[in-house]
């Protein structure tokens, strides 16, 4: 087990340790969460909603855009009786699920703890704009040339969700094509 000394004091005899992973899971979740607040308070301070500045030209812009569904838009067009209720619910039990297996986790496979601490982080951000707005701020706005493809606008704690999940499946390939390697 892998053990970070946080705290001694050599006169009372107390020692107090945080596992490593516990402190992947509070540096990198908060760093997830504090980076997707302060942009999401920055782009509502300095952009009225619809509001687009270019950063590159036909590919990249800020735009200040309300999301009421899902990832990408998804379920938007769901009553708000029905949608608000489901996206207050489904992200604290997956966030419940997601503490579940962080528990049960090797204290030294940090790289399943930052994929599941970068989910935790996004999820934990977007909860907070759906609590506090009922909808999730986005702005991270991709495009290629004015009438082409356009991505759906994103956000920082999206970004980390996606990393997370992209990370959670390369380290599952990679377990098992190690495993069965080692059965050959």
């Amino acid at each position: 087990m892998i053990k970070v000394r946080v705290l001694e004091k050599k006169n009372i005899g107390l020692k107090f340790y945080i596992p490593l992973k516990h402190l992947v899971l509070l540096s990198v979740a908060g760093t997830v969460i504090s980076l997707d607040q302060l942009t999401k308070h920055l782009v509502i301070q300095r952009f009225r909603l619809g509001e687009t500045l270019p950063i590159i030209e036909n590919y990249f812009s800020f735009t200040h855009v309300h999301n009421p569904g899902a990832a990408f838009g998804i379920l938007s067009a769901w009553d708000s009786s029905l949608r608000t209720p489901f996206f207050l619910i489904v992200p604290l039990v997956a966030l419940v699920l997601i503490t579940f297996i962080f528990r049960k986790i090797e204290e030294k496979d940090l790289k399943l703890s930052s994929a599941l601490s970068l989910i935790i982080g996004g999820a934990i951000g977007n909860l907070i704009d759906r609590a506090a707005y009922g909808y999730v701020i986005d702005f991270l706005d991709f495009h290629w040339t004015i009438r082409g493809p356009h991505f759906p606008a994103f956000n920082i704690a999206d970004a980390a969700i996606c990393v997370g999940v992209a990370l959670l499946i390369l380290d599952t390939f990679k377990k098992e094509r190690k495993n069965v390697s080692d059965s050959i």
